[in-house]
């Protein structure tokens, strides 16, 4: 298989090791599946179509220690086009920080390494919250999150707890529950394997993996900070992607996620995120993912070893 540059999300847009058991409970301090109990009329509503508003990395933390991110920039914020994650990161253990590393120096040299993107792989977690469109599908008994990109799903178990043996998968096994205004999500059992990262800089995980996710409805004003913050470090998505169009101008409600990190085989601490989704123009198109020399953000092929005779 040819590996494209890691920064290629290469797809075309379409109109229309045995791990253990996770003893582990929900992220509420006792246990429980549910924090208490809740009417239907008082579950927050977070249906439609989300948009993120930045891209590529996880967003800076509120506080405290956060995700790695960009060393090469452009105009001050994250080069899109050149990924080299920040290896000095205190949160890395040093084997996890010689991989990001020398992640790094490939795309430096402009030598591309495989990510889940531009494989046409399974996201998995947290990876998959690089993606630019969301839909979140709530049912009484189970959560479904939809993300554009080549058709990813999520399934979330709510009001239950972790299964005392989960088989490894992409997405992990998510259980899920209503704290007020809160949706959070536990996930543990996230597979490793072949282009598995947290991220798009490289940086690994292990099968103690456990990322807890929280979602909130916030005003424009509340949740402006978050997006400011993020701004210092990456870039705005641009638009003309021919799929769902990011809305600079949205001042209505957003949607906040607040994603917790921990894995102690890979991290020396366990660290947060918080990625604001906006409203976005237009409706929901397939996208689907498959290997290509076209750049679509860029407008040309990429620059792939050719032969000046055949080979036969």
């Amino acid at each position: 298989m040819k590996l494209w540059p890691a920064s290629f999300l290469l797809f075309l847009i379409v109109a229309a090791a045995a791990a253990p058991a996770y003893p582990r409970t929900l992220a509420t301090g006792a246990g429980s599946a549910s924090s208490g109990k809740q009417t239907p009329a008082s579950i927050p509503d977070f249906s439609g179509v989300w948009h993120r508003w930045f891209r590529p990395g996880l967003g800076p933390s509120a506080a405290g220690p956060g995700p790695v991110t960009n060393r090469s920039r452009v105009n001050g914020v994250s080069d899109y086009n050149q990924l080299v994650g920040d290896y000095t990161n205190p949160i890395l253990k040093p084997e996890a920080a010689q991989i990001v590393r020398k992640r790094g120096e490939l795309s430096l040299r402009g030598i591309g390494y495989p990510t889940p993107s531009n494989q046409c792989w399974p996201s998995g977690m947290p990876y998959v919250f690089w993606n630019f469109g969301m839909q979140m599908l709530q049912q009484k008994d189970e959560i479904v999150i939809l993300y554009l990109h080549d058709h990813e799903v999520r399934r979330v178990r709510m009001n239950a707890g972790h299964s005392p043996n989960v088989t490894p998968s992409w997405y992990g096994d998510s259980a899920g529950h209503y704290e007020g205004d809160t949706l959070v999500i536990d996930t543990v059992g996230v597979k490793t394997g072949p282009f598995a990262m947290l991220d798009m800089y490289g940086t690994p995980y292990s099968n103690a993996l456990h990322v807890v996710e929280r979602y909130r409805l916030v005003d424009y004003e509340a949740v402006k900070p978050a997006i400011e913050r993020e701004g210092k470090i990456n870039t705005v998505y641009p638009r003309g992607l021919n799929a769902v169009e990011f809305d600079p101008n949205y001042k209505g409600k957003h949607l906040q996620l607040e994603i917790t990190v921990e894995d102690d085989g890979v991290f020396t601490t366990p660290w947060s995120s918080v990625i604001v989704y906006g409203r976005p123009l237009g409706e929901w198109a397939e996208h689907v993912c498959s290997e290509n020399f076209y750049e679509y953000y860029n407008g040309r092929n990429s620059a792939v070893p050719t032969a000046q005779t055949p080979d036969f």
